[in-house]
């Protein structure tokens, strides 16, 4: 067979066999990146375009990704036709050609949050025991508190998205949520949950015998909450008032109520204010001081964003987060896993740490 021919041969089959291993296990670490990072870009789109409906008072539309199935087929052939005998007068050397299929058909289906679902994942307050499971898994306290909580036994936290609960925190709420905090890097603060009769109780303790500092913040706590000072099992339940002195009551918040309260951060268009097209902030909220930041700062302007964390585009403005703002992005961040607590309807399988009272 002729030099020429013998070396396309190889060079299809080297080319073949490239092409194969692209198909098989190549393929598992390109796409499952690609799908990850797109499936994670498209879910902060959404929630982001959703925060900013609610500050114009639009419907929002909540879109999960259900699957994403995706498959590869490769067809190859290859045809050749060679000079038979080399010493012949007539050219015998016809064609050669060589054909290849390639095709990736993904399938991406989507599940509407209606009905049941919508209810479960967005109205339903977070429990109460995920709030402390995510402190005990060594999140910050206060900061989750202030996400996520509504009251603390009848103590108020700071709200500014509906105008209907639009309100000025507690003066003792930042100092509660501040002495959480301090009691948790402590390790004075732990959490327990005991099976009684049907039911699973969560208990809180608070290690006593620690530093001064510390034992001041405990009762700083006791006084507060309203907590007896020989109460060493502390029940947590969801509600704004306590049944007991025994008991600490978490009035949490919903994921529609954490949506609503990103939409206070929002730069809304100063046209769109004067022409009435979006909600301006409630008086209350408007004069409340400094400290009281919104949980996430979003951006807004005419031009698309150089440098953003995420951004979309409404009625003509584009609206982001910047990639430099820390505090947006981790807010971000727990928003997202709210939501999946909130999608499951568990509680996060986290370490518990006991500490005794005495």
């Amino acid at each position: 067979m002729h030099t020429s021919v013998r070396i396309l041969l190889a060079l299809a089959a080297v080319s073949g066999v490239a092409g194969c291993q692209t198909i098989g296990p190549g393929s598992v670490q390109r796409d499952r990146l690609n799908y990850a990072a797109a499936i994670a870009d498209s879910w902060k789109e959404q929630a982001l375009l959703n925060i900013v409906k609610l500050r114009y008072f639009d419907t929002p539309v909540f879109l999960d990704v259900a699957s994403v199935i995706s498959s590869y087929t490769l067809q190859s052939q290859i045809d050749l036709t060679a000079r038979i005998f080399p010493d012949s007068p007539s050219d015998t050397f016809r064609n050669l050609g060589a054909s290849g299929l390639y095709t990736d058909r993904p399938t991406i289906s989507y599940a509407p949050l209606t009905g049941e679902k919508y209810v479960n994942n967005l109205l339903r307050p977070i429990p109460p025991q995920a709030i402390f499971a995510m402190i005990q898994a060594g999140h910050q306290a206060d900061y989750i508190l202030q996400a996520a909580v509504r009251a603390i036994n009848d103590v108020y936290n700071y709200s500014g998205g509906s105008p209907a609960r639009a309100r000025r925190e507690d003066p003792t709420f930042p100092l509660v949520i501040r002495a959480f905090r301090r009691i948790q890097q402590a390790g004075a603060l732990g959490v327990r949950i005991e099976k009684r009769g049907a039911a699973e109780v969560t208990l809180i303790f608070f290690r006593e015998n620690a530093s001064e500092d510390v034992v001041k913040d405990i009762r700083l706590l006791r006084e507060a909450l309203g907590i007896g000072p020989d109460k060493k099992e502390i029940a947590l339940n969801f509600g704004s008032l306590r049944s007991s002195d025994g008991e600490i009551a978490l009035l949490t918040r919903s994921m529609m109520e954490m949506l609503v309260e990103f939409s206070a951060g929002i730069e809304v268009p100063r046209q769109h204010l004067l022409e009435g097209r979006a909600r301006t902030a409630p008086e209350n909220v408007a004069q409340a001081s400094p400290s009281q930041a919104p949980l996430a700062r979003i951006h807004s302007g005419s031009e698309p964003p150089r440098d953003a964390y995420v951004a979309v585009r409404y009625r003509n403005y584009w609206f982001w987060i910047d990639d430099r703002d820390l505090e947006s992005k981790r807010a971000f961040m727990f928003l997202r896993i709210f939501s999946s607590i909130a999608e499951t309807g568990t509680v996060p399988l986290v370490p518990i740490i006991t500490i005794p009272a005495n």
